[in-house]
């Protein structure tokens, strides 16, 4: 018999491949249909997605070789997806024995109607289980790194060195837990308590790296639990962490300048109180007013669509003299590699540099609306060079011909001990180290003439 869980996998690694879905999203949708399923077995199908699309490449590159032509060609993301679960059950789950993830799924195949592929499948897969009772299972960290295309891994190396490159790229628990971001006129210890009587299957904990951080797991949809966008918001805690960084100070007037949907804007608002303002500004309109209908839209005073690459738009429209202004920039996402796995093998080193150039478009046209003396702070969520201290050391020796210069400054938010050296004008988040998602973030002091 195959479990549920495996056949849920199996059907959101297929959508993975051949939709380009992303699987959190996928798997969320196929686990909301099975509301009532044991929560090991979610969790095991949990397991299985993340752990095939992390270990992909050593998995394919393993099989491959026990294979007559070298090749592991199969028929169907189906039949693929089955394969490559049994195959990473047996290479890295303890808990799951070797016979069994071998007859599931040379079942799953053949239940399809492919006798063939099944026969196929049972061949390699028991090749793979004499290998691995032989010489013992590979490491799940080396796999996880080797599966990274070739320009991820030496951007990385080059980022952050070969062993922490490793570290990141097998960086757990995957997927991470869901941040939840605290108001501060709310008391996070009471609301950790608060949380853990009404959701006792779920469990709440105070993030270490954002004072306001709730990390959540096995709590299911936390729209249901009471204070959602008024004690509190769903926000990532590198992503808390970033807009604390900014600086935000009672009474000043700031610019979200790609807010997207406002999570950030929510907590600059609580930063600067009523005495201050906030400004939303995104390329897209439809998210403005996602913006505007959410627990943000109470905190931004206004909202402007621009798109600063091309300066057009609102873009006149904006004011020019906020204290500080926040891009978080577009970039290549691969700071969230624990959640969305896939996202290695869609980017690529052109992407990585065309980003890195909107990026700097960006920047040099949203600091126009920063006052004289004034901060900004750019932000990636991703730890690679090319959008990082590259696209910094261009922003501060480059004439952009703007009228406003950019000067490296040092991070002016009182951030926890260990994220941002006394003075420095830049730092990063790392998964392995703080445990949100990879950023960047550095900042600027704003010199107009």
């Amino acid at each position: 018999m195959i479990s549920e869980a495996r056949i849920i996998a199996a059907r959101v690694l297929a959508r993975v491949w051949s939709t380009e879905a992303f699987a959190a999203a996928a798997l969320d949708a196929e686990l909301g249909r099975h509301a009532g399923m044991d929560p090991r077995d979610a969790g095991l199908a949990t397991e299985l997605v993340y752990g095939v699309l992390r270990t992909e490449g050593a998995l394919v590159a393993r099989l491959s070789a026990m294979t007559p032509k070298g090749k592991l060609d199969l028929p169907s993301p189906i039949a693929r997806a089955h394969v490559l679960m049994a195959a990473y059950a047996i290479c890295f789950l303890d808990r799951v024995p070797a016979f069994a993830a071998v007859n599931e799924a040379v079942g799953a195949i053949r239940s399809e109607g492919d006798t063939r592929t099944g026969s196929f499948a049972n061949a390699i897969l028991r090749k793979l289980s004499a290998e691995i009772e032989a010489k013992g299972r590979p490491s799940l960290t080396e796999a996880a790194s080797a599966s990274a295309p070739g320009w991820l891994r030496g951007s990385l190396r080059r980022s952050l060195g070969r062993s922490a490159a490793e570290a990141y790229l097998s960086a757990g628990p995957v997927p991470p837990p869901l941040g939840l971001s605290v108001s501060l006129a709310e008391d996070r210890a009471a609301w950790i308590a608060r949380l853990r009587q009404v959701c006792p299957d779920g469990t709440f904990e105070e993030g270490q790296a954002s004072p306001r951080a709730i990390l959540v797991r096995g709590a299911g949809d936390v729209r249901r639990l009471p204070g959602v966008g008024t004690a509190w918001i769903v926000q990532e805690e590198g992503a808390q962490v970033v807009a604390l960084a900014l600086g935000a100070k009672r009474g000043e007037r700031v610019l979200d300048a790609c807010a997207g949907r406002g999570n950030k804007t929510w907590l600059l608002a609580d930063e600067v109180g009523p005495e201050g303002a906030v400004d939303a500004a995104d390329l897209y309109a439809q998210k403005l007013d996602r913006l505007k209908e959410g627990p943000a839209g109470r905190g931004a005073r206004k909202t402007y669509a621009v798109d600063w690459a091309a300066r057009t738009g609102a873009f006149e429209e904006v004011p020019r003299d906020y204290d500080r202004v926040l891009v978080d920039a577009p970039c290549s996402g691969v700071g969230t590699l624990r959640r969305r796995p896939e996202i290695a093998l869609r980017r690529t080193a052109d992407d990585v540099k065309r980003l890195s150039e909107l990026q700097i478009a960006i920047v040099r046209n949203a600091a126009t609306r920063v006052k004289d003396g004034g901060r900004l702070v750019f932000a990636v969520c991703s730890v690679l060079r090319e959008e990082a201290e590259e696209v910094v050391e261009r922003l501060v020796t480059e004439d952009a011909g703007t009228g406003v210069r950019l000067e490296k400054a040092p991070i002016e938010a009182e951030l926890l001990p260990g994220i941002v050296g006394e003075g420095a004008a830049s730092f990063r988040l790392l998964p392995h180290v703080q445990g949100t998602d990879g950023y960047f973030v550095g900042g600027f002091l704003v010199r107009r003439g």
